[in-house]
């Protein structure tokens, strides 16, 4: 525990879960009971919160926030209300939380204070909601889907009365309160674990997917199943919508406010693989075009990503994925012709031209030898 630490401050959340089930938890978040804004700030905390008090610790820069009640007032992931005084206990703070398995704390001494039986709940490897104040947030839905699939290979399984309440919640239309960058922060989070398949087809099967991404479907959720060893949270992300239109992948790039690597890939895995599929028909002519077309010279990690993500594909699929290392070949040969290789009398376009020519000549020779 921290320095100057306030009084009856409890390690809360995620922390905790991972510590019972012997996972290394990626950061630690504290409650803090009995005290107030004045108190924290004097001791030296400084507030980050603005929608209820969350503070930095001066030290470790943990997460410290008040116990705390909330209740839903409108629509939106800011319409609660929110009652931070010193009267709240920890138990009416941890009640407030989604699901029991995120609703235990430990004291300074190892104590755990469970009011919700989310250790019962860790035991039976169950996801289960705490209250039915689980609906007032629709981020929720989100977050159970991807506790699914992170959850999954330790024998998790999500309960039929929590499904049913998140399948109630879509049909409702409480997704559209979602801000996009939310959707977005938890499908990253999801793509990043060792199952994310489970995390679309839980939302598939409680209607949810056609609201926030209809253009996936069985067969995209299978793909991704097949792909996801040896790849990255973009690389997954293109696999994910490879198959699907340019025009769908630019919108929903758009709706989910994705990053640019992130559209950028996707867009270049649907409207280039079948080009990149073909190489062995492809003449030299096309094939440094095609490289020119992927901005590959100039962008090389990006080529490298982009080869090695069709590469996954074509493996997950069962077919032969030799392009990977012709392309590979291809991708060195042209990358190695620069002006140095041509005349010193030429100037302007004519020095990319006669680079060109030299790099579909280099392509040429190679299929001879």
């Amino acid at each position: 525990m921290a320095k100057n630490q306030p009084k009856n401050t409890y390690l809360v959340g995620g922390a905790v879960r991972d510590s019972l089930l012997g996972l290394a938890a990626a950061e630690r978040d504290w409650v803090v009971v009995g005290s107030s804004v004045a108190e924290m700030k004097a001791a030296g905390f400084t507030q980050v919160g603005k929608d209820f008090p969350v503070f930095l610790h001066p030290e470790t820069q943990e997460e410290y926030a008040l116990a705390r009640r909330e209740r839903k007032i409108r629509p939106g992931h800011t319409g609660f209300e929110t009652d931070a005084s010193d009267k709240i206990t920890l138990e009416e703070d941890l009640r407030r939380r989604d699901l029991t398995i995120n609703a235990i704390a430990r004291d300074e001494q190892g104590n755990l204070i469970d009011p919700c039986h989310g250790c019962e709940d860790i035991e039976s490897r169950t996801i289960r909601h705490v209250s039915a104040a689980f609906d007032e947030d629709p981020l929720r839905v989100l977050r159970v889907a991807r506790f699914a699939a992170r959850l999954s290979p330790l024998g998790f399984q999500v309960t039929d009365e929590t499904r049913m309440l998140c399948e109630a919640m879509v049909s409702r239309g409480d997704l559209s309160e979602l801000a996009s960058e939310r959707i977005f922060r938890e499908l990253d989070k999801a793509l990043a674990v060792d199952h994310p398949e489970i995390f679309f087809r839980f939302l598939a099967r409680i209607s949810a997917a056609e609201h926030l991404w209809p253009e996936l479907n069985d067969a995209s959720i299978d793909l991704l199943a097949k792909a996801t060893t040896g790849t990255s949270n973009v690389q997954r992300f293109a696999i994910l919508f490879s198959h699907s239109p340019v025009d769908r992948i630019k919108f929903r790039c758009k709706q989910l406010k994705a990053p640019s690597h992130y559209r950028a890939l996707a867009v270049n895995c649907s409207q280039h693989m079948s080009t990149w599929s073909q190489v062995s028909t492809l003449c030299a002519e096309e094939i440094v075009g095609f490289l020119y077309d992927l901005d590959a010279i100039r962008k090389p990690d990006r080529f490298r990503e982009f080869n090695d993500t069709c590469s996954h594909i074509v493996h997950a699929q069962a077919s032969d994925c030799r392009q990977q290392h012709l392309w590979i070949d291809y991708f060195s040969i042209v990358s190695n012709i620069t002006s140095t290789n041509v005349g010193a009398n030429l100037r302007g376009p004519a020095i990319g031209k006669a680079i060109k020519k030299h790099q579909i000549e280099a392509i040429e020779s190679y299929h001879e030898d």
